[in-house]
Formats: C-alpha cells, structure tokens, sequence
C-alpha cells in the first residue's frame, strides 16, 4: 500500500506543483493549506509522513511540528523553507522533525529523505527521557497532560499529612501506583505498606484478614493469625476496592478509623495501631450510600481527601511516553532490540478509547513486542481490537468540513482542560484572541 503523505503549505502554485512530483512517485496525498489545518488532519486521519513548509500565515510549521508530535511522536515530519538559518534548523531538529529542506528543492534530495523516512520509523520521545520521569518522586507515575501535573501536585500535597485518602477512578488507572506514591512522599515511607483487595476475599474471611484471628476462633484457625492493620503499624494500608466490602466489615472498619484499635477474631480486649488507610474504589460510593450498600457514616471517613485519578482516553497526550516506557520495559524483558513505534501503530494507540485504561495499554504494548518481527513496532503486531481504531466523535468526521473538525477539536479541548481558556489556546497552538474570535465564530461561548 502506498504511503500516505500530508502536504503543507500556503502557496497553492506550490503545493499543486509538490502533489503532482509526490503523485507520480506513488504516494497518496492529502493537501493543507497551513499548520492549524495540518494539525486538525493529523487528529482525524492517519498518515505516514508530513512534509511541511516553515513560514505560514495561520501557524508556522514549527508550531505545527510541536502541535503533530505531541499528538503522534512516532510521525515523521520534514520541514521545508525557503528562508535557511541555522537556528531554524537547530530548533526544527530539536523539537524532533525528521529532516530540514532548502527551497527550491533538490528533487533527488527530497525523493531520498521521504523513502528514508516512510520506510525507517522514529520516535522523538527516547526511553532516555521516559527514564528520567520515572525518577521523579512518584513512584513511577507517569503523564505530562495538566491532568496527571494536577494529579501529582495533590499527591505531592497531602502525602505529608496523616488525612485518610480515598482514591477515585475507573479499572486499570493506577490507583494503587497514587497509594504507592502518597506513601513513597509521606514520613512513613520507612515503615509498611500493606495491600488487601477487598473484592478477593469472602466476608469471614476478609475480617480475619484485616483484624487477625486468635487460634481456635474458627474452623480452621489453628494458630494465632495477625491482621493487615497489625502488619501495617506505623505504615500505611492499601484498602483497594473498599466499595466492594460488606456491611457487617464495614462497621468494623469504622470503628478502626475512629477508635485507632483493632480486635482480632475471637480475641477480649482490642490492640492499639497506628495506620494511615488509603482506599480506593471504581464504583461511585455516594451512589452506593444512596442504594444502602455502603454506610454513610464510613463514606464521610474515608472521604477526607479524594483524588481523582483520570481514564487514559482523557489524557491522550500521556499515551506516546507510557506506550514507550512498556516498549523498553517488555522489550528488555524478552530480550528484543526494538527501537521504537511506526507512525500508524502509534496512531492506532492514540486513537483507541482505552477501556481498559492503562493497564490495557500496556498488556497491548507487551503483546505488541512479543508479536513483533521488525525492529519497529507496525500496526499489524497490535491487538486486532486496536487496528482502525477511531478517536470517540470520528466517526462522524467523514465527510466533514474543516470548519466542523475545528469546531470538535476546539470543544473537546475546552472539555479536557476544564474550560481553560489559556490551556486550550495553548494546546491548540493559536493566540487567546484567535480562540475568542473562534468561539464567537462557532457560538461556543
């Protein structure tokens, strides 16, 4: 199949003239007129290649560079101008374009620097630098979206304190990996950490497990047992999926978190603890308080601080730095030398809507390396449920006027960044008067 190639440029003569030489090499491609409009195609459809000019009306190429490669890193850009200067170049290389281009082009040139960038992939991010996020104090959280900074910054906050935590969020988020980190950033961080899953276990058993049992307290208990609060003194106990945790315990639980005792199974007299509860949950507890599954009083206690941790589908711009991370991780693991992603499979990853979150992603990226026969990953070794992955609202972009895909970006932007107005100028690479002007334009205010 022919590469897929998106021309840039505001000359039209030039453009028209480049399309015809780009055609008659058999590529396919698709014309834009500036940066903001390169932009918009890179979001809606896939491609293999950009070729972009530098100086443009609307947004110049390297604001589009900036823009393209934050929403797919792994897609080659090549910049062209007439206008050379080597700080130009250096900043062009710098924010990862594949090459740089004097006009008038060098056809041979040209022909040479598209083969070598369609047919060997890249990936500006390097493992390097995702190795240097992970050696942030967060337990390896990694994100660089205003969701996960915003997150971090109130990890960061309340670690210190001795506040019960109750952690938000759907499957597969990293919920564990906030507890983790709250610990890692709290004067306990020495002592500690204990984790029970309060879904795995029964009632009966979920109570011994949390409180211990004294011998003969049961069938079956046939030695003293100490439980998760006694194991986690002075440290910090994990209570994931407390929303699944019977009512009988949950009086229990209560009972811990305002007495700071504990009474084992079949024991007199209670013991005395020192443990900071995180919990979390996938459910909305105060709906479950409402449907009289879970106690009023314990929800109020448990929720003293509640962080929120977002579904990856809301944080899209994380997803290159965590898809590279699990490539160096499982590539390591197996013993593979892969250098990175091919443009299309890491479109189909920032595409997908991730209902699995980022737990699917990275069973997803291992499958990926396993599968993998190339030294790039291609769209072929991908879980069959990712191939001609769509973002949500794309299948309604076929067909659609610039005006309307524009419109789209504009409001799911407003929507990821909370109605900032600053940020989503900012993400969409135009002025804060240019944004007024288009939300006056599409009656968006």
């Amino acid at each position: 199949m022919a590469a897929r190639i998106l021309l840039v440029d505001d000359d039209a003569a030039h453009r028209s003239m480049l399309k015809t030489l780009l055609g008659s090499w058999h590529y396919q491609v698709q014309e834009a007129c500036d940066g903001a409009e390169a932009v918009a195609c890179v979001q809606a459809s896939a491609f293999d290649l950009v070729l972009s000019d530098v100086r443009m009306a609307q947004m110049d190429g390297l604001s589009a560079l900036r823009e393209i490669l934050a929403f797919n890193p792994a897609l080659p850009v090549i910049l062209m101008t007439a206008y050379s200067s080597v700080e130009t170049a250096v900043e062009a290389l710098r924010l990862g374009a594949f090459d740089y281009l004097i006009k008038p082009l060098d056809f041979t040139a040209l022909a040479e620097t598209i083969k070598r960038a369609v047919t060997t992939p890249h990936t500006p991010l390097e493992p390097r630098q995702v190795r240097s996020l992970l050696e942030e104090p967060a337990c390896g959280i990694l994100g660089q979206s205003t969701l996960m900074q915003k997150l971090l910054s109130d990890i960061a906050t309340v670690a210190p304190t001795e506040a019960t935590v109750l952690i938000c969020g759907e499957s597969g988020t990293g919920k564990e990996l906030v507890a983790r980190a709250l610990h890692a950033q709290s004067e306990r961080a020495g002592n500690p950490f204990v984790v029970v899953n309060c879904a795995a276990l029964a009632e009966n058993l979920l109570e011994s497990e949390l409180f211990g049992h004294e011998k003969g307290a049961f069938t079956g208990a046939d030695k003293r047992r100490e439980g998760r609060f006694v194991q986690a003194d002075h440290g910090t106990l994990f209570l994931d999926e407390i929303g699944e945790m019977p009512l009988a315990v949950q009086a229990k639980l209560l009972r811990c978190l305002q007495q700071g005792e504990v009474q084992r199974v079949g024991a007199d007299r209670p013991i005395t603890v020192d443990v900071r509860v995180v919990a979390a949950t996938n459910r909305k507890l105060d709906e479950e308080v409402a449907k009289g599954n879970f106690r009023q009083d314990l929800f109020f206690r448990l929720n003293v601080i509640s962080l929120e941790v977002p579904a990856l589908r809301a944080r899209r711009e994380d997803i290159p730095i965590l898809a590279v991370h699990f490539l160096e991780v499982f590539a390591r693991r197996n013993k593979k030398d892969l250098k990175g992603f091919a443009p299309k499979a890491m479109d189909s990853l920032v595409r997908y809507a991730w209902p699995g979150n980022v737990r699917e992603l990275e069973n997803a990226v291992e499958r990926a390396v396993i599968m993998a026969k190339e030294s790039f990953i291609g769209q072929e070794d991908l879980p069959p449920a990712l191939l001609g992955a769509i973002p949500e609202q794309s299948s309604a972009l076929a067909g659609m006027t610039l005006d309307h895909v524009e419109r789209l970006a504009i409001e799911q932007t407003l929507r990821e960044t909370g109605d900032n107005k600053s940020e989503t100028a900012r993400r969409l690479g135009i002025t804060r008067a240019t944004l007024h002007n288009k939300l006056k334009k599409y009656s968006l205010e």
